[in-house]
């Protein structure tokens, strides 16, 4: 099962692809009190660190060189492309030596250039968000760099630190996990904050974006060591930088293709591609397999009468109830419009009834705020069986679209078989 993609800003940006900004009385909710709190919190800091920071030309010159350097990966990524659902884009490598070896004041400033540079000239986000994701950086920045500096006073004043290896290096990759466990942990409060039904375990870390974690910390870490050597080792080490980036992008962009930009499930075609290998693996084992098609009741009229944005918002919500409801190896994908489908392997009449149920339940509690309301939908879930209505994917898909027919003629908000047995519910 494809999880909901993340986001071009950061590594957390799609966990808010669905805020709770207002709630239903209109008072602010704990989402923008918490990006208000986080905002808040990173100005005082600047403006604090701004007053005690000394102005020294060696520190300006190495801002603005890792500036320069970051500007530079914005526009290669920029030249690229970077649409929706592609996350990583390696500008730690940048801020974590401002952190390293720059007073705390640098490492605050540091990203809202960059972070102008990104809004404007890759991809326009909402602000709020890159907002927030600005002032998380700045904190985390500051966070590291306020610990490395009370070890080592003065990194850009000599390389003992660098040459003597202890605490130095060690101290160097610990205040990277620092950087990186502040901005992750800050950006996770607030997508749970937005979606409270979401698993911490995924807003916090999956297994491959650890790994990204662990080369970009790599990465930032061997940038700091050349620039505190000498600020012209920069120039060799920002084509790596690049090409490791536009790298990383290209397999990102590919991992994009696959799936629906709105909703981060898998597109109708990629959904055919992995549902048939299952399909296949089930006629050869003789195992059970089930197909679900859902479709929201009535969602032109949710368009109609609220807009598309919270009809976008209701796909979305739609997309994460599915997700977090189903098994990590089911398949679920968005048809297009209102529809979705999911392929359940190893599920018999009764698993599929009784997952189908389940999910018309859930979607039921979803709640969407909308102005000084909430939408709230209904789906109608047509039930197919390998074997027992169909023995090939487009035979599948035809009975359960029939199906899901019976349950729309029958009343919506319900599950239906092909067969005529009746709805499954009401």
């Amino acid at each position: 099962m494809t999880a909901v993609q993340s986001s071009a800003e950061d590594r957390g940006g799609e966990l808010l692809r669905k805020p709770r900004w207002r709630a239903v009385s209109g008072r602010p909710t704990v989402l923008s009190a918490y990006v208000v709190v986080v905002v808040v919190v990173h100005l005082a800091l600047t403006a604090t660190a701004l007053f005690f920071a000394p102005l020294r030309l060696n520190d300006l010159w190495t801002f603005g060189a890792l500036l320069a350097c970051g500007a530079v990966c914005i526009e290669a990524s920029r030249r690229l492309g970077m649409p929706a659902g592609v996350a990583r884009d390696l500008l730690s490598a940048w801020w974590l030596p401002t952190a390293l070896l720059l007073p705390p004041a640098y490492a605050l400033l540091f990203p809202i250039p960059l972070q102008l540079l990104l809004q404007f000239r890759v991809r326009r986000t909402l602000l709020y968000r890159r907002i927030l994701v600005t002032a998380a950086l700045g904190i985390a920045g500051a966070c590291a760099s306020v610990v490395f500096h009370a070890v080592i006073p003065e990194p850009l004043g000599g390389i003992g630190w660098i040459v003597d290896g202890w605490p130095g290096v060690p101290l160097a990759v610990a205040c990277a996990v620092l950087f990186t466990v502040v901005n992750t942990f800050i950006v996770a409060l607030a997508a749970h904050a937005s979606n409270p039904e979401t698993r911490w375990r995924d807003v916090l870390w999956t297994r491959e974006s650890l790994l990204l974690d662990v080369v970009e910390l790599c990465v930032g870490v061997i940038v700091a060591i050349s620039a505190a050597l000498s600020l012209g080792l920069l120039l060799l080490t920002l084509p790596p930088a690049v090409l490791l980036q536009r790298s990383l992008m290209h397999q990102q962009l590919q991992a994009a293709a696959r799936t629906d930009a709105k909703t981060g499930l898998l597109n109708a075609v990629a959904w055919q591609r992995e549902a048939d290998t299952e399909l296949a693996r089930a006629q050869r084992t003789q195992d059970p397999l089930a197909l679900l098609l859902i479709d929201i009741d009535h969602f032109k009229r949710v368009n109609d009468t609220y807009g598309h944005l919270i009809g976008d918002q209701v796909l979305v919500g739609m997309a994460s109830t599915l997700v977090h409801q189903l098994r990590e190896y089911d398949v679920v994908g968005r048809f297009g419009g209102e529809e979705f489908v999911v392929l359940l392997p190893g599920a018999d009449t009764v698993e599929a009834c009784r997952v189908a149920e389940r999910l018309r339940n859930r979607v039921r509690r979803l709640a969407v705020p909308a102005e000084d309301s909430t939408v709230g939908v209904t789906v109608s879930v047509g039930v197919a069986l390998l074997r027992l209505h169909g023995d090939d994917m487009i035979e599948l898909l035809a009975a359960a679209d029939l199906a899901l027919y019976r349950a729309k003629q029958s009343g919506r908000d319900r599950v239906c078989l092909p067969a005529l047995d009746g709805p499954r519910a009401t």
